[in-house]
């Protein structure tokens, strides 16, 4: 199949779908003729892993070291274990922080609740001047494989 079926098939965008080649999570594509690609079921499979993969919000490096371990099905499968429970332990980390994000947007709604003009608007003063901390806060990461 051509890359306009592959994506149509897997619900893909087409420029996704070069992104993963470049990325070597999809090995390239054998060409036609006519330049054009060519895709069989086993890339339309590998495909959809990496989609679910990434519906989990796991890293390219998490399904890159993912697909490794699809490709030795011999091998032990204690590193996929651990690779899962550090993913289970970023979003564990994640909802934490957006626990703190809703708890410091709550407080900020709590600045202005009156329709005046938004000249005296508090949710834009505090906004201007800093809100108690909220500006020191960390800042939500967003998860790089084997940096934690």
């Amino acid at each position: 199949m051509k890359i306009g079926e592959l994506a149509r098939l897997t619900g893909t965008a087409v420029e996704t779908i070069r992104f993963y080649e470049r990325e070597g999570l999809l090995p390239e594509a054998a060409r036609t003729s006519g330049n054009y690609r060519v895709y069989g079921d086993d890339q339309a499979e590998r495909l959809a892993f990496i989609r679910r993969c990434r519906s989990l919000d796991m890293t390219l490096g998490e399904i890159r070291a993912l697909l490794a371990f699809k490709s030795a099905p011999q091998e032990n499968c204690q590193g996929v274990n651990e690779l899962i429970d550090e993913h289970i332990g970023h979003v564990a980390r994640r909802i934490d922080e957006l626990k703190s994000l809703e708890a410091q947007l709550r407080q900020l709604r709590h600045q202005c609740n009156a329709e005046d003009a938004a000249a005296g608007c508090g949710i834009l003063k505090e906004l201007s001047e800093g809100l108690g901390g909220a500006a020191d806060a960390p800042a939500v990461s967003r998860h790089v494989h084997g940096t934690h």
